[in-house]
């Protein structure tokens, strides 16, 4: 796969046309659902909070990696879904989304609730351990945080 191809997309709910929101939510259920054996609720409505931001990568045809940015309440930015295809993994797609998303939350507070084996990777995007581990559908999480960034 030529890595000249592979474009960072962003996009609203009311941006994202049906056949991209569906191919990113099969991803997103491939995964999160089939993979990793966790049947919950992939759709809690977030998906359409206008704050909320989709970013993907393509190589023109189906998503290879996903993530979106909430706007929580407080003000902070909440990076979560975070998924690359299994086909797409080692490839530094999800680094290179996360620098992406990084960049739409600019200086903002941001927090996220990482597969505490991923703690290493989201450390590397200046993020720190903020609070205990939890186990969420049979998977250990930890939260994360990245403070403001002062200009």
């Amino acid at each position: 796969m030529p890595q000249q191809t592979i474009e960072v997309r962003t996009a609203s709910f009311a941006d994202l046309n049906a056949h991209t929101f569906h191919d990113l939510l099969k991803l997103r259920i491939d995964v999160f659902v089939v993979e990793q054996h966790c049947p919950y609720p992939e759709l809690d409505g977030r998906d359409v909070e206008p704050g909320t931001r989709h970013l993907w990568l393509t190589d023109g045809g189906a998503p290879l990696a996903y993530l979106r940015i909430l706007a929580d309440p407080d003000g902070v930015a909440r990076i979560g879904r975070v998924v690359v295809a299994p086909a797409a993994r080692g490839g530094g797609h999800a680094g290179r989304l996360m620098t992406a998303a990084l960049e739409v939350v600019g200086n903002r507070p941001c927090v996220l609730d990482a597969q505490s084996h991923l703690v290493a990777f989201y450390t590397r995007h200046g993020f720190a351990v903020s609070g205990p581990e939890y186990v969420e559908d049979g998977i250990p999480h930890t939260p994360m945080r990245r403070d403001a960034i002062d200009d």
